[in-house]
């Protein structure tokens, strides 16, 4: 599989995406808006304004509240620029003061002696997170793009991979004209969202287009109707297409669990043998079908092989 992307955004590209929701205004003049961070967990400071930093990350945007700026109101201005000095000697890309309170001159100045930019929001704390954090995470969360073409088979994400030439966008061009849905040919880009959650989409420059080999590239949106595409799309089950190898134990029962990993998820694998008269499309629908009823709990080679040893159990006895 293609290694991981590392993301990273600007505060000028959070301030262009986000600026007006979060009604942020700039407050240091002198600082560039262009240093990153590739970490979406922006936080409060806590007990690094108390002096604690052992443990503090490094790159991470951080929050100053009303119960952070209330706590530095308290200290002597020698004290606070030391605290807030050590807080930004950590390349704190940017700093967020909330419910448009009051920022003391001292801490301007040495948030542009380290770089920082400072800007203000009208938002409460809780609102500014409530609306900041979901961005981040979609905005950096680890991506990677795949060779393949990911389509929605009764509400299944399945992610046709293979060899080229192997047959993976003629399989989804039969799906979508049996009623299911492509998301991405050729190129699918996938973001980790949470821990376990994969999603794909296509290019922003492919749209809804597939190549078909002696065909061309087709338009399937233009072709089929707006019903026939999605944007994007969970991957939850890989069908690997390969051309029949008569060396190879392909599995026959069900039973040998396979899976593939991506971007540090497990996603199950289904590998399917190609010859001529096989029928890639049904089976693709099986599969799909059959990882839905694993939803419910069924699992229909267990079920299937705990019967045959049931009776066979009651045969020697």
């Amino acid at each position: 599989m293609p290694p991981e992307t590392t993301r990273s955004i600007s505060v000028q590209e959070l301030l262009d995406a986000r600026g007006e929701v979060l009604e942020l205004e700039v407050l240091t003049s002198g600082v560039s808006l262009e240093s990153s961070t590739d970490d979406p967990d922006v936080t409060s400071p806590g007990l690094a304004l108390a002096g604690h930093t052992t443990r503090v990350p490094g790159g991470r945007m951080w929050v100053f509240g009303e119960t952070e700026m209330t706590y530095i109101s308290t200290l002597d201005e020698t004290d606070a620029r030391a605290r807030l000095a050590a807080l930004f000697g950590f390349g704190v890309p940017a700093a967020f003061v909330t419910k448009r309170q009051e920022v003391p001159a001292y801490f301007l100045e040495v948030a542009d002696e380290y770089g920082v930019a400072v800007l203000r929001s009208a938002k409460s704390t809780k609102e500014f997170y409530r609306r900041l954090k979901p961005y981040l995470e979609v905005a950096l969360a680890p991506s990677t793009t795949l060779h393949g073409s990911l389509a929605d088979v009764y509400g299944i994400g399945v992610l046709f991979v293979g060899d080229s030439g192997v047959g993976k966008s003629e399989c989804v061009l039969d799906l979508v004209e049996r009623g299911h849905r492509l998301v991405a040919d050729d190129l699918v880009m996938v973001t980790k969202q949470g821990n376990e959650l994969l999603i794909g989409r296509g290019h922003e420059l492919q749209k809804h287009h597939m190549e078909i080999r002696g065909v061309g590239i087709i338009d399937v949106q233009g072709l089929f109707g707006v019903r026939a595409i999605r944007q994007q799309k969970r991957i939850e089950v890989i069908v690997h297409l390969e051309i029949w190898d008569q060396a190879r134990a392909y599995s026959r029962t069900g039973l040998e669990k396979e899976y593939e990993e991506i971007l540090g998820v497990q996603i199950p694998k289904v590998t399917v043998p190609l010859n001529p008269g096989k029928n890639i499309t049904v089976i693709a629908e099986v599969v799909a079908m059959s990882h839905l009823l694993r939803y419910t709990g069924v699992e229909s080679a267990e079920a299937f092989d705990r019967r045959l040893r049931q009776y066979l159990e009651q045969d020697y006895e």
